[in-house]
């Protein structure tokens, strides 16, 4: 829930409160329900409120504690507040609120840094110490909730959302080659810190970052998953103990003052969250699915599914069909809304889903992550049998873009870099201890890296700039915890997803467990043409594009000439990857 922002000054001056002001502005579709700016010198904090829990003004923020001297502000929930909250009381901690936020106030004043570790959610906050002039900034374990950062010699910003920061001014837009590089070859994944622009950074997943008032920061990692194989357990064995994960999983995401709905795309992931609701005596959910019109003779929903589980567990669906006329002019509004550049057409598709959801209810559970965490994606099988030794080069194969060399061929010579950035950086991930095969390791990049920088991104901006929040049980830490020691056959098994497709059986319907993989179809931006092929034809030749020189003409040239001709290893288009990022660009007005 919620947008939050702040800034921290290292120079002596006051904290710029119009700054921070502007960018509340920018984060106002994310909190809706309420607003608030608390400053005290130095620092000034700006939070714009998603009401879930404790819908009273008590719970509004920046939440400022008196007594312990602590103010806060905080995006997400914690699911197991009202948990840390008995054990505060016993503690001897007085409460003002029913909020999770409060919670975490507390919570930090009893533990410290370290309070994170007893968190069981998705987080991210800001701490103002007023004794000491300490600030933390804190993120979750998967990275679900976002937090950017820009800094200079004299301050420090952060924001929910990278607009954010850039409508609060005096940030530097000049683009950072390596991002721009791994934007080309890591299939768009831009690893954190790093961000398409030089001058703001990202918090990376499962940190907390001490700033002290002299302006030194300490980042303090406090999570890593464990890909060593646990011993002792049968294929029975894993999917029983799979399934009481995600029971317990998808039972804390219930926990709102509001109804709570979920995303059923009609696959599997969706489809067992609803099962598994419905075993537990929930009545009436409310659910949802988006269909687009069919293109280049592939179909644009998967309807015939959703229904089918609709239909088998009594759920009050609502089925959106979005046709094409209202398909082109959301994309503008989806490509503002992206925090960076995201290729996958199904942006798009969220954008719409979360308006529409919106409308219904402020809170969903969706499937998300499961295809990263339980192996569900093709580039799994192929590394089964890889030697440990060469599992980074043959990750790379079958998941980068395009190799290093090819950058040449495609990039202005002024935007070039020497080195091998993607490459390295797959490198030197799979060189790290805990990862035995070669399918842990792409498992484990991933889970921490493309997961958090691709689909969780994708879902957080999408929904939030409705004001929709969503809740991924897959990317429960503890279910990631249990999923990342099993060993990759069973994950593998059954053509991917094994594990799940096993704890699934009896309770999600054969029809679509046994069904072959589907994604978030939207046709029309998979084969483009007509107008979706006038609208980047049009961002390509743009004066703005043109001053900016990113690409070579000849490669542009050559993309447009033939649309649908030139893909990347997974199959996206590249014509869609090269002009989207020129999209962002002109709709961000750097």
């Amino acid at each position: 829930m919620c947008g939050l922002c702040g800034e921290v000054r290292f120079d002596g001056g006051r904290a710029d409160v119009e700054g921070v002001a502007r960018m509340m502005g920018e984060l106002e579709p994310r909190g809706p329900d309420g607003s608030g700016v608390w400053s005290d010198g130095r620092v000034a904090l700006g939070h714009r409120r998603l009401k879930i829990i404790d819908l009273s003004e008590r719970g509004g923020q920046p939440m400022v504690d008196a007594e312990l001297g602590l103010t806060a502000v905080f995006n997400g929930c914690l699911y197991n507040y009202a948990e840390l909250r008995e054990q505060l009381r016993e503690d001897g901690y007085r409460f003002f609120s029913t909020s999770d936020t409060e919670v975490l106030i507390k919570a930090y004043h009893r533990w410290g840094r370290d309070c994170v570790t007893r968190f069981l959610g998705m987080f991210a906050f800001a701490i103002v110490e007023r004794d000491t002039g300490t600030v933390v900034l804190g993120r979750d374990r998967l990275g679900i909730k976002p937090l950017y950062v820009a800094r200079d010699a004299h301050r420090l910003r952060f924001a929910s959302t990278l607009p954010a920061l850039l409508r609060g001014g005096d940030v530097d837009t000049d683009l950072d080659l390596v991002a721009l590089h791994h934007y080309l070859s890591f299939h768009s994944v831009v690893p954190p810190p790093r961000t398409i622009l030089r001058g703001v950074r990202k918090l990376p997943p499962a940190t907390v970052a001490t700033i002290t008032e002299d302006g030194a920061q300490d980042d303090h990692v406090y999570w890593r998953p464990d890909f060593s194989h646990r011993t002792g357990m049968d294929r029975h064995d894993w999917a029983e103990a799979l399934l009481d994960a995600l029971r317990t999983a998808v039972d804390r995401r219930m926990v709102a003052d509001v109804p709570v709905g979920v995303l059923l795309s009609g696959g599997l992931d969706s489809s067992f969250i609803v099962a598994l609701l419905a075993e537990a005596g929930q009545r009436d959910l409310a659910t949802f699915s988006i269909g687009f019109q069919a293109a280049g003779g592939e179909s644009g929903d998967e309807f015939g599914y959703s229904d089918l589980v609709a239909r088998r567990f009594g759920t009050d669906h609502h089925r959106i069909a979005v046709d094409d006329a209202r398909l082109l002019p959301a994309l503008r509004g989806a490509i503002g809304a992206m925090s960076e550049p995201m290729v996958s057409h199904d942006v798009v598709a969220f954008h719409l889903l979360s308006q529409e959801v919106s409308r219904y209810v402020k809170v969903v559970q969706s499937g998300q992550g499961a295809d990263e965490v339980l192996a569900g994606y093709d580039w799994y099988p192929p590394l089964a049998d890889v030697p440990r030794d060469r599992a980074a080069d043959a990750y790379l194969d079958v998941f980068a873009d395009r190799p290093h060399a090819a950058l040449s061929g495609i990039l202005d010579p002024a935007r070039l870099i020497d080195d091998d950035a993607s490459g390295d950086f797959v490198r030197a991930h799979f060189a790290r201890p805990g990862a035995p095969m070669a399918v842990d390791a792409a498992l484990r990049l991933d889970t921490t890296v493309m997961l958090v920088d691709d689909p969780v991104k994708r879902v957080d901006n999408m929904t939030m700039a409705w004001g929709l929040e969503a809740r991924t049980p897959f990317l429960d830490h503890e279910l990631v915890e249990l999923a990342a020691s099993c060993p990759p056959s069973f994950k593998l098994a059954q053509g991917g997803k094994g594990l799940l497709k096993d704890a699934a059986r009896g309770l999600v319907p054969d029809e679509v467990i046994d069904r072959t993989k589907g994604y978030f179809p939207v046709p029309a931006i998979r084969h483009l043409s007509g107008p979706y092929l006038d609208l980047v034809r049009d961002a390509l030749n743009a004066p703005e594009a043109k001053a900016r020189g990113l690409y070579q003409g000849a490669y542009v040239d050559r993309l447009l000439a033939d649309p649908s001709g030139h893909r990347t290893t997974l199959g996206s288009s590249e014509l869609w990857q090269a002009a989207l990022l020129e999209l962002w660009l002109q709709e961000h007005h750097l």
